[in-house]
């Protein structure tokens, strides 16, 4: 498996932390060899978290709009209230981690998720469809990458790399399972059953993977009760790293709606568009595995510097070659960001360490979370005034991230 190809830790990187804090060889040692399990437990359960939740407006949203009477951008700007909440929340529930770990948090979110499908599949008027979408929020920010990230964290410290990049790994296919499995439940039982049987997957799978595989941190509901809320100042790397995946995740967001759209702004047909767009998905996967591989034995500051500029590179493939290029671009756009999300969760922890890694790494990814859910209206605006130029402006923000990161140290810094 590509997480097995990966090298030791570069030189000056801690050993992992018990999830005791202890920090008995031997406790170290077990935590280890029951990785591979918890990276699978974790992958499944965020290629779930993932499938029924953020991607599920792109299939479901035109048929609730329908039989709520409305059109779809409604669903869809409750989608996008539902992402402002989840990075609002971000911090917190990262605080959260650090303290009783991901066990208990990553099982909540099965629970929250799967009550805002059913209530979803129950909607009969737009307030009632809007206060689902809100439920949702709460429990993607209680179980999607940013949560998982720093549950391993907590559990391997500074060698969570190679967990973060085997969840995503597996994750990297949620769109590539979730959008047949939805189409095909759409057709075949309705979109409210639909969302009826996500929250079943949740109940069936998902809750019992986190509540079983996870481990428990002995002492955490102590450490809840006396703990004293970190001052964590907004330095200059925290306001970098945070500025860098927020413009990051603007291109991601806008990307993940308007894609199809931008090629046939450049001459692709709907065929060769939609065609293009379904090698995002294994391009992701892709480059994860040579983050698993190769790219391992560096700084995550080289290999996320190196995912700014694929998109870009795409970009002005697109511009000499038009329609032409549109398989091209799919590749070099899909595998920077595949590179991308893991180095959301390996950039901060080889920076900062593991201490607090939970709720830092919500500090850092909450404006990346909002561009996220801004991004899709921003572009469409933008895309009915500049057409395909307006490739100018998601590669502008893909430079912008890239010369940020270059003020940024790859030294660790003091927790």
């Amino acid at each position: 498996m590509p997480w097995a190809m990966l090298t030791p830790p570069a030189p000056g990187m801690q050993k992992p932390i018990d999830v005791s804090d202890a920090g008995e060889d031997q406790k170290r040692e077990d935590m280890s060899q029951r990785q591979l399990p918890i990276i699978l437990a974790l992958g499944t359960t965020q290629t779930l978290a993932w499938a029924s939740s953020y991607y599920l407006p792109a299939i479901l949203a035109d048929p609730i709009g329908r039989d709520l009477g409305v059109s779809s951008n409604w669903i869809f700007g409750a989608f996008s209230a539902s992402l402002v909440i989840s990075a609002m929340l971000g911090p917190r529930i990262g605080r959260q981690i650090d303290l009783v770990g991901g066990r208990q948090v990553l099982s909540a979110s099965n629970l929250t998720i799967a009550g805002g499908l059913v209530l979803l599949g129950f909607s009969t008027s737009v307030p009632v469809m809007a206060i689902a979408w809100l439920v949702l929020g709460v429990g993607m920010a209680l179980g999607l990458y940013d949560a998982a990230f720093a549950a391993l964290g907590r559990i391997y410290g500074t060698e969570a790399r190679r967990s973060i990049t085997g969840i995503t790994l597996m994750a990297g296919f949620a769109s590539t399972v979730g959008w047949p499995l939805t189409a095909w439940g759409l057709s075949h039982i309705g979109w409210r059953d639909t969302c009826f049987a996500w929250a079943a997957a949740h109940i069936l799978i998902g809750l019992p993977l986190n509540l079983l595989m996870m481990p428990k941190v002995k002492g955490g509901k102590e450490a809840a009760t006396t703990a004293v809320k970190p001052h964590i100042p907004l330095d200059r790397t925290m306001i970098l790293l945070a500025f860098i995946f927020a413009a990051a995740w603007t291109v991601t967001g806008a990307m993940a709606v308007h894609f199809p759209r931008i090629l046939e702004a450049t001459g692709a047909t709907p065929v060769e568009a939609i065609a293009a767009g379904a090698l995002i998905g294994p391009a992701q996967v892709g480059a994860r595995v040579l983050e698993a591989s190769f790219l391992s034995r560096f700084h995550p500051l080289w290999s996320t510097r190196l995912a700014c500029i694929t998109h870009p590179i795409g970009a002005v493939v697109v511009a000499i070659f038009g329609a032409a290029g549109a398989s091209a671009f799919a590749l070099l756009h899909g595998s920077g960001n595949g590179v991308l999300t893991i180095a959301r969760g390996t950039l901060p922890l080889a920076i900062f360490g593991p201490k607090n890694y939970g709720y830092r790494l919500g500090i850092i990814g909450a404006p990346a979370r909002m561009a996220q859910a801004v991004a899709p209206l921003a572009f469409g605006l933008l895309i009915d005034v500049m057409g395909a130029k307006v490739l100018i402006v998601s590669s502008a923000l893909s430079f912008s991230a890239l010369a940020a990161l270059f003020l940024v140290h790859p030294e660790r810094r003091p927790s």
